[in-house]
């Protein structure tokens, strides 16, 4: 319809909504020039959101963006990446531990059972 969008339809009749009453009740206890002004100030707004576009994002996308970059995410984004080999290399040294672990229990079974007669002894202390 008049060759806008459904955004377009809404976001006027928002505006239209909001500012043709506010201007009828303020009418006589402002005076016409005072209402017509606050009814304008009123419907600002929804216009904006209707036609205020910027890099083909609408005005709330943009004032989304706006608000993430200055209060939600931090201001220092260090440069990390995920680097696939440092994470292989982690787990081969975690495997060799336990495989180091798994190698002295098995050589000294004696050795475990008197840390383990020891630890007992210390809870019953």
């Amino acid at each position: 319809m008049f060759n806008l969008t459904k955004r377009q339809l809404v976001c006027f009749g928002a505006g239209a909504l909001i500012g043709v009453p506010l201007f009828f009740l303020l009418r006589k206890p402002l005076g016409l020039s005072p209402a017509a002004i606050v009814m304008v100030i009123s419907m600002l707004p929804a216009f904006l959101l209707a036609m205020y576009e910027k890099n083909g994002q609408p005005l709330e996308k943009v004032i989304g963006n706006i608000i993430q970059v200055c209060f939600t995410r931090p201001r220092k984004r260090p440069y990390v990446t995920n680097n696939f080999y440092a994470a292989v290399e982690r787990q081969y040294q975690l495997d060799k531990e336990v495989a180091l672990i798994v190698r002295k229990s098995k050589a000294h079974p004696a050795g475990a059972e008197a840390d383990r007669s020891r630890s007992r002894k210390g809870k019953k202390d």
